[in-house]
């Protein structure tokens, strides 16, 4: 029977279960590998939502099926085995079930005001234990925390009564470096609770032991004293961050037909979409039309072989960085290591592990992605960084015509004195702060990027320069009204900002210039205000 592409929560839910019940059925080795990879497939797709509680799940369930995995000899393997996955099984099942109906709940009964909307899987709520000597930075963070949308219950250490909402996220807040026995204690009882939340411990001493010690007990994090609480909104932040991104594409180079098919069905298994070709001499033109993340590279071939194909990719600019797996049913290592002398960057064994495949292909293009990325978005925010913000804009007035284009210069107040203040930590904070709130409050056709140190460029296509200006005042006095959280308590903070618009002003780095000199006089008027040129 045909099972349907993973491509929904209950699709990979629905193959998980049918594939592990064919296995108790038959015993098969290859319906054991085909359970390991539904696994490992359903982590992934947690990962991309930032469920990080129900990946732990999943990787602990697939490493126990790994651990099991031997050969064909070995299966069916012993009913102990098979009890003891069933148990891994069902708490996994249990947590999604309960993960999914405390986010249907909340979405009925809390609106969340100018928060992004949010995957109805993911909850939103946080669960915060502090110690009441530590009540003055508890109070700032969970501010914060309810400005960007979550809903924040208080408990007490060693609470007994818990709320029924199981949270994204648990923050225990200790009054002092050094964790006590009831503490520990009290940890796992909440670890056991919240299976499918992170958990946070924000203090410790910077020492594996102690650290160890509260991993042990059930703490995915554990932020140091100094470091909070910006870590904290940062790390928390992350994890309802979603990312969309474009569907992992490879190219595979392969003339044996089976190879392809099984190749093809593991990845799709991921939602990786793949191209095949069985010519290498027609990769080039595959290239330059699929724009593949990745190509899995068979080592011989009619006419030439892998590895001469790799070595005129690595000729050319656009191809030198691509990541090429090799396949090869080749043992010998020192053909292996100068295969990989030569351009590939990997070398997979014929046949296969479908399990390790997929792996290897995640890996290598999440790296590959991550590197190209990182030439264009700011480490800190996230943002398009200068250089890719300015040429962002050029594009974007060559395209506007008479449309109308706006553009803001935006400086947040007295920022070295937040610095010095409070230090580089906090200060990154209130600048990783300002990205969030125009990310919220913006199109996602608008260009945000982050010019330099803490100021930031924003381009509004469509947009009249009185329009823009009133979406710029209403989130300067959002911005004003936030607290920052640091170890003392809170922190406010301001912005001014300038604005330019086209067709008035006729290029990219003019709209710029304009919009600097009106971020100037915002400045010389008092700041805290937005000014337009007109």
């Amino acid at each position: 029977m045909p099972t349907p592409s993973a491509n929904t929560i209950e699709d990979r839910l629905y193959v998980l279960r049918t594939r592990w019940e064919h296995y108790v059925a038959h015993g098969r080795f290859e319906q054991f590998i085909e359970f390991a990879v539904a696994v490992n497939s359903l982590a992934e797709y947690f990962n991309r939502l930032r469920l990080p509680g129900l990946v732990r799940l999943c990787e602990g369930l697939e490493n126990a099926a790994l651990a099991r995995l031997g050969d064909v000899s070995t299966h069916p393997i012993a009913m102990q085995d098979t009890a003891s996955l069933q148990r891994q099984l069902d708490t996994l099942l249990g947590s999604v079930a309960t993960s999914r109906s405390s986010g249907a709940n909340r979405r009925v009964q809390e609106p969340f005001v100018a928060a992004p909307e949010i995957d109805w899987i993911k909850p939103r709520s946080i669960w915060m234990i502090a110690a009441r000597e530590k009540r003055g930075m508890a109070d700032a963070l969970r501010r914060q925390l309810q400005f960007f949308g979550f809903k924040v219950y208080e408990i007490d250490w060693g609470g007994e009564h818990l709320p029924e909402d199981r949270p994204l996220a648990v923050l225990f807040i200790p009054a002092g470096d050094a964790a006590r026995p009831s503490e520990f204690k009290f940890i796992s009882a909440i670890r056991e609770s919240c299976q499918a939340s992170q958990l946070f411990y924000l203090g410790g001493q910077s020492a594996i032991e102690p650290i160890v010690d509260l991993m042990r007990a059930g703490i995915d994090v554990t932020v140091p004293s100094e470091d909070q609480p910006s870590m904290v909104l940062t790390c928390v932040l992350d994890l309802v961050q979603t990312n969309e991104q474009e569907q992992y594409r490879v190219l595979v180079v392969e003339d044996s037909r089976v190879a392809v098919a099984l190749i093809q069905r593991t990845l799709a298994q991921h939602g990786i979409d793949t191209r095949a070709i069985n010519d290498p001499g027609k990769l080039l033109d595959a290239l330059e039309f699929y724009r593949p993340d990745l190509v899995l590279m068979d080592m011989y071939m009619p006419r030439f072989n892998g590895v001469e194909a790799t070595r005129v990719l690595r000729q050319m600019t656009a191809y030198s960085s691509l990541p090429i797996v090799y396949l090869s049913g080749e043992s010998d290592v020192g053909m292996q290591v100068e295969a990989l002398r030569l351009g590939g960057d990997q070398f997979l064994i014929k046949p296969f592990n479908p399990v390790l495949l997929a792996a290897v292909v995640k890996t290598r293009i999440e790296r590959f992605r991550e590197t190209r990325r990182s030439t264009r978005l700011d480490g800190l925010t996230g943002l398009l960084n200068h250089t890719a913000a300015k040429s962002h804009l050029n594009a974007m007035v060559q395209d506007s015509d008479h449309r109308g284009l706006t553009v803001a210069m935006i400086d947040i107040d007295h920022f070295k004195s937040i610095n010095d203040t409070y230090g580089h930590p906090v200060g990154d904070q209130v600048i990783r702060s300002l990205a969030w709130l125009l990310k919220g409050r913006l199109r996602s056709i608008d260009l945000i990027g982050r010019y330099g140190g803490e100021e930031f460029m924003i381009a509004l296509p469509g947009i009249s320069l009185d329009q823009a200006s009133l979406v710029i005042d209403r989130i300067r006095a959002d911005f004003s009204g936030l607290p920052h959280a640091h170890p003392g308590g809170a922190l406010y903070a301001t912005f001014s900002a300038g604005v330019s618009s086209y067709p008035q002003v006729d290029t990219a780095a003019h709209l710029t210039e304009i919009a600097d000199q009106a971020l100037l006089q915002a400045k010389r008027l008092g700041r805290n205000r937005v000014e337009c040129h007109r």
